[in-house]
């Protein structure tokens, strides 16, 4: 079982949804790698902003006291203005010897397990090896991530002192405010653009759907025998209006193979037709000849009973030409019944009528007792009871009594009509048949009567059905309905 198709339009505009929805995404991811970043340099630069001016402010001390050098003896003269430099630039540093020894904390007390505090060799090395004789590491303390910066401290002539660490704690405020009132912006923005999108997606797409959705309901009409209706549509598409050419040249094709299709089944039915009235005649036209050659043979008019001969011989010969004129109103009514004269009859009436010709059958009636008047052709209607009837009867082996049942029940709408028999019934390859022109079972008979049959229930509004089972018989349902709704 194949899944339910998804249409252009639904189509359309879930694509529109979708490309939308990932546009706002992709900006959000954008937003957030250039804010990261954006945040990075900012704290880089704050970093090294800080780190200038704490270096000039010790330059600027060790100069005014020409302790370039000097400085791990006289450590303790200046821890005092160690502490101050600290507390203007609101940092935290740190000052070690060329070999890694303490001289100055901001974050802890002087002479608590200096050895703690001592820079490590692998870090003096990597400063040493490092060009600009400066070295950034990223740090874990309780406090979380922080980066921290190691610089040589070099006296005006270029000789190092000193070495400055330098631990930096990011300042994310500004970022993370920042960033939030962007994301808030995007997210007001995402919302006004995600309900404009829906409507412009469910417009837009019903605007590029309908000219398809009206060339499917004109396709849907399309049929063989209508006047098929051309479509114009305006401001279409170039693949549109190719589509809509296309069509319209379709049905201008359909129309002509529609034409010669009609004239070549009109020709190939007088061909049939003719073939058929052909066969039925010539089949009397035969023994006509043999019956005329052997009289005009034996004929002699002194015989005493020639009278007799010559009697019996005009009755054979009036016997065929009655064949012949049967044959021929057969195919002329089926060809074109004659034109019904409708009027409202009691049809109830007229069916029982009909079925009293048949004097060797059993024809059980259940029909209502009051009158029902209907529009019929009363001719018709009679002739289409005697002819299923008559079918009905022949179906019946020789030897078994004809046992017919006809059922007739009537609303104010519709009238239902059952007759049933006791016959053979119809063989299950011959079902499709029944009501073909020209098919029959019996050996005489043209097989035109149940077509003939159709026609007129045909023309009265109605349908003729049947079921059959062999062996058991066959029963015939006629449904009328009125054209208009009269009251009975």
């Amino acid at each position: 079982m194949k899944g339910r198709k998804i249409s252009l339009r639904a189509r359309i505009f879930f694509s529109m949804i979708i490309l939308t929805i990932f546009s706002l995404l992709l900006i959000l991811f954008a937003s957030y790698l250039q804010y990261n970043t954006q945040s990075e340099d900012y704290n880089l630069r704050r970093l090294f902003r800080k780190e200038t001016q704490v270096k000039t402010h010790l330059n600027y001390l060790m100069k005014r006291d020409s302790a370039f050098q000097k400085i791990s003896q006289r450590k303790a003269h200046y821890q005092q203005e160690f502490s101050s430099i600290a507390t203007i630039h609101k940092v935290e540093y740190a000052l070690f010897t060329l070999t890694g020894q303490p001289i100055f904390y901001s974050y802890a007390e002087m002479g608590e397990t200096e050895d703690i505090y001592t820079l490590s060799q692998e870090v003096i090395d990597d400063l040493y090896q490092n060009q600009s004789l400066r070295l950034l590491k990223q740090n874990q303390a309780e406090k979380g991530k922080f980066q921290s910066s190691y610089s040589i401290m070099a006296d005006e002539l270029g000789q190092p002192y000193a070495i400055l660490y330098f631990p930096y704690f990011e300042d994310v405020s500004f970022s993370t405010t920042e960033l939030n009132t962007f994301l808030t912006r995007v997210y007001q923005i995402s919302l006004f653009m995600t309900i404009i999108t829906f409507s412009f997606a469910f417009l837009l797409s019903g605007f590029i759907t309908r000219p398809i959705e009206t060339l499917r309901n004109k396709i849907d009409k399309i049929g063989l025998l209508k006047g098929n209706e051309r479509v114009s549509l305006e401001n279409a598409s170039k693949e549109i209006d190719s589509l809509v050419i296309s069509f319209n040249s379709m049905l201008d094709a359909l129309e002509a193979s529609a034409e010669k299709l009609a004239k070549s089944e009109r020709e190939q039915a007088w061909q049939e037709m003719a073939k058929q009235v052909a066969h039925e005649i010539k089949n009397p036209l035969t023994p006509m000849r043999l019956t005329i050659q052997s009289f005009q043979q034996r004929f002699d008019p002194s015989e005493e009973n020639s009278l007799d001969k010559l009697n019996d011989f005009s009755k054979t010969l009036i016997e065929q030409i009655d064949t012949m004129s049967r044959v021929a109103s057969a195919f002329s009514d089926f060809a074109t019944l004659p034109q019904p004269n409708i009027l409202e009859e009691d049809i109830a009436e007229i069916t029982r009528l009909a079925t009293e010709i048949f004097e060797n059958a059993s024809i059980q009636l259940d029909l209502p007792n009051k009158t029902i008047l209907w529009p019929i052709d009363r001719t018709q209607w009679i002739r289409v009871m005697t002819n299923i009837i008559q079918n009905a009867i022949q179906a019946v082996p020789q030897g078994n009594t004809p046992i017919i049942e006809l059922k007739m029940r009537a609303t104010k709408h519709n009238l239902n009509v059952q007759i049933k028999d006791n016959g053979t019934g119809i063989a299950p390859e011959d079902i499709p048949r029944v009501f073909e022109p020209k098919f029959t079972t019996k050996t005489g008979g043209m097989g035109l009567g149940l077509a003939i049959v159709k026609n007129i229930i045909s023309s009265l509004n109605g349908t003729i059905n049947f079921s059959s089972s062999l062996e058991e018989g066959t029963t015939f349902y006629i449904d009328l309905k009125r054209k208009y709704y009269d009251d009975i």
